[in-house]
């Protein structure tokens, strides 16, 4: 399916006095890069884009991520231990830059790639080293002889320093340095919304406070998920790797998370939308809150919990625009549909898919002329819930929940 273009933005709000600073380095969070689709139930990772990840070669052995704002070092230090990977990004002179150190577990994780494997990273910027694993600068909590890392399988967690082949271990542990153009800046982590939701001043998500306690099989927690009406808010979803990664807090543990916003979450693994990257996949990433914030992946058979996200659905700018001047669809709906256009295209196809994805009917629109008013209206009998509908033509490609209700 198509997938929903999301943007994140930023909130500087006054929060409550028990809410915790922290420091944020990245301007927004950015999609995994999964565009395989693995079932036809809608509400996948590659049903929605957020954040489309984008790259500039600086030609010079560096690499902006136009996403996060940060600057990467292009290849990475070789093999080497934590102690002299720190002192190799610190020392770092590339580019005309010498700000270099190594990154957190969120911005390691950042340009993690989950549509490719061994490495899960766009090789078309960061080329292949062979590194198995990434340093990171965030060390476990309460064991500072171990070290968040990235894995080249996409995954993180904490390892133990001595893994590495330097330090008497077997396997290969690199430093890739990165920087920053703008002054990490001062925020208050979450906003408790008092309406069961929790704003994420971080990344601009909004998340469920209270995630039922039910455990659901991978399908089944995208169903919920997309059924979830929370705060008059419809438009719930399963999050993807990288976003319930962001809620995982690295300064407590069993639970992993700030309970005094989320004293529901409890220790386990959640689910997210992201599929294991292999073809014909049939497990899904998680993030264990038990196992301090480790990230895995498990057949999609097996039942975890789901914490659901929402966000702020758009087009590009042009489209949103041209949807906004040309297009008004009721919402919610009473057994007819009703599509006001004036467009600039002969031709419009229109499906109609219930919310597990199947689609219950399609039609073709041929408009009268540029410029005219049409109305559309589609008479379809139907169940009270959700569904999705999508509109495409020559110049527009969009879907939208809409709600029928009697």
């Amino acid at each position: 399916m198509k997938k929903l273009q999301f943007t994140k933005i930023a909130l500087l709000i006054n929060c409550f006095l028990f809410a915790q600073s922290v420091q944020k380095t990245m301007y927004l969070l950015p999609d995994t890069g999964q565009t395989a689709s693995y079932t036809t139930t809608f509400g996948e990772d590659n049903d929605y884009a957020i954040n489309t990840p984008s790259f500039t070669n600086n030609n010079n052995g560096t690499i902006t991520d136009n996403v996060t704002g940060l600057m990467w070092q292009q290849g990475d230090s070789g093999e080497l231990t934590i102690e002299n990977g720190t002192i190799y990004c610190d020392n770092l002179v590339l580019g005309g830059f010498s700000d270099w150190r190594l990154p957190t577990k969120e911005e390691s994780m950042s340009i993690l790639n989950f549509d490719r494997n061994n490495p899960a990273l766009n090789t078309t910027y960061f080329p292949n080293t062979n590194a198995e694993y990434w340093w990171t600068s965030t060390v476990q909590y309460n064991n500072a002889n171990t070290i968040w890392i990235t894995n080249a399988g996409g995954g993180t967690g904490p390892k133990l320093k001595t893994e590495t082949i330097s330090a008497g271990g077997i396997k290969k542990y690199h430093a890739r340095a990165v920087r920053s153009d703008r002054t990490a800046t001062s925020v208050a982590n979450f906003t408790d919304n008092n309406d069961g939701t929790i704003t994420d001043n971080v990344t601009g998500l909004m998340w469920q406070k209270s995630p039922a306690t039910t455990t659901y099989t991978w399908e089944q927690a995208l169903l919920y998920s997309e059924n979830l009406i929370v705060a008059t808010y419809s438009d719930w979803r399963m999050p993807t790797i990288k976003e319930l990664v962001s809620l995982n807090s690295e300064t407590t543990n069993a639970p992993s998370i700030n309970t005094s916003f989320f004293p529901t979450v409890f220790s386990s693994r959640y689910w997210t939308s992201t599929s294991l990257f292999a073809p014909g996949s049939t497990s899904a990433w998680y993030n264990d809150f038990q196992n301090s914030g480790i990230t895995s992946y498990e057949p999609k058979t097996t039942s975890y919990p789901v914490i659901c996200v929402r966000g702020l659905p758009i087009l590009s700018t042009a489209n949103t625009e041209l949807l906004k001047s040309n297009f008004q669809i009721s919402n919610p709906f009473t057994n007819q549909i009703e599509i006001m256009a004036k467009i600039d295209f002969n031709e419009v196809n229109i499906t109609l898919y219930d919310i597990s994805g199947h689609e219950v009917q399609q039609w073709t629109a041929i408009t009268s002329a540029a410029n005219e008013i049409n109305c559309l209206a589609i008479k379809v009998p139907l169940l009270d819930g959700l569904y999705l509908i999508k509109i495409q033509s020559n110049t527009i490609n969009y879907s939208t929940k809409i709600l029928h209700i009697k």
